[in-house]
């Protein structure tokens, strides 16, 4: 066992089941992170200077795109990183400043869909109210989405930056703040209190404005059903699908920590460590680009006038 005091860096382990396909991998990471930029800046450029698109449901969806950008900024540099090297060790300052940018992305990805959840909520079960009540809110709901997150982990990661530590061996491609405290060799029992406390207060609220919202948006359409409420209800759906990816992502980060999977192949392994970092913000700007009609139309428009620039 490593002393305590020696432990100024984390071995990630992960990185040698690619040592033989560098190369391959170096690609596939790095097509994935240009694709997640260009799709988002796209995404957030189209709502930036189109004024239609200045409304409270595509100001919330910007933030959406801008925390999947920082999202897969804080994996994907490391990976292609780590790659290009021989040693794959990772710095304690690193390693927390890692865990602090995943943790909050993660927290921040949820609250922002929690707050979308809301924002259908109103549009729907209160149409004539909509702009009066989200143009009152939607700044303090985006300053929320994002002070909340982060506040909230940094009370958790200041348990966590006073452990010492006896093992340096993490077997993943990055830091999580569980695996640090499992490889502490000082007592963990406040640390893991703190863990658990503060996944009900990152998950609970977020979750019962969902359901609220989606409850009362099913009871209204039940009761009196119109085209303006049908057209309303349409934008639901890539929201809906934005949950389940997000919500599948957290299920499989939470179930490699549950279930021995040492029987599966790397290649599964991976993909199951890495899909919640990686899939929402590569679907996400997808999703809302095919699935509402006024960002399809202009992302069109803007792709079919770059062509046109081009063939002139």
């Amino acid at each position: 066992m490593t002393n305590a005091s020696e432990v100024t860096s984390f071995h990630l382990s992960a990185y040698y089941g690619m040592d033989d396909l560098k190369p391959m991998y170096f690609c596939i990471f790095l097509i994935i992170y240009l694709t997640i930029i260009v799709e988002n800046v796209v995404l957030i450029s189209v709502i930036y200077h189109d004024k239609s698109l200045h409304e409270p449901m595509y100001l919330l969806l910007c933030n959406l795109a801008v925390n999947g950008l920082y999202g897969s900024t804080a994996l994907l540099p490391a990976v292609l990183s780590n790659l290009l090297l021989r040693s794959h060790d990772i710095s304690l300052s690193l390693c927390q400043t890692q865990i602090y940018a995943i943790h909050t992305y993660a927290t921040t990805e949820f609250t922002i869909l929690a707050a979308m959840s809301y924002d259908r909520y109103v549009a729907i079960c209160h149409p004539l109210l909509y702009h009066t009540i989200m143009s009152q809110r939607v700044v303090k709901l985006i300053v929320f989405t994002w002070l909340y997150p982060f506040l909230a982990f940094l009370t958790v990661l200041l348990f966590t930056l006073q452990l010492r530590f006896c093992d340096r061996t993490i077997e993943k491609l990055y830091c999580m703040n569980y695996i640090l405290v499992k490889l502490a060799c000082s007592d963990t029992s406040i640390v893991n209190i703190v863990g658990l406390l503060s996944a009900v207060v990152y998950t609970v609220p977020q979750i019962c404005m969902i359901f609220y919202s989606y409850a009362h948006i099913l009871r209204v359409c039940a009761v009196s059903f119109s085209k303006s409420r049908l057209k309303a209800l349409r934008t639901c759906t890539p929201h809906l699908l934005a949950i389940v990816n997000y919500t599948i992502g957290c299920f499989l980060e939470i179930a490699q920590n549950r279930f021995n999977i040492s029987h599966l192949p790397y290649q599964t392994k991976l993909f199951l460590s890495l899909y919640f970092l990686i899939f929402p913000p590569i679907l996400n700007p997808a999703i809302y680009g095919l699935g509402i009609q006024l960002i399809r139309v202009r992302l069109f428009r803007l792709f079919s006038r770059k062509n046109m620039q081009e063939i002139n």
